[in-house]
């Protein structure tokens, strides 16, 4: 299997993003790596609209 074609700039935001080495990034299946982004956000719009009932908006 050949690496992802992506930039090393976005390799660098997944990286931060998803918390895994760029090297992994680079040579995890695309369905998974989009699979592990959407967790990612779901987690963070989450933790996002919880901030919010707690401070009574």
């Amino acid at each position: 299997m050949r690496p992802n074609q992506i930039s090393l700039e976005t390799a660098k935001m997944l990286s931060e993003k998803l918390k895994m080495p760029i090297e992994h990034i680079m040579h995890t299946p695309p369905h998974i790596l989009m699979a592990k982004v959407k967790e990612a956000e779901e987690k963070a719009a989450e933790k996002e609209a919880g901030e919010k009932q707690d401070s009574g908006e």
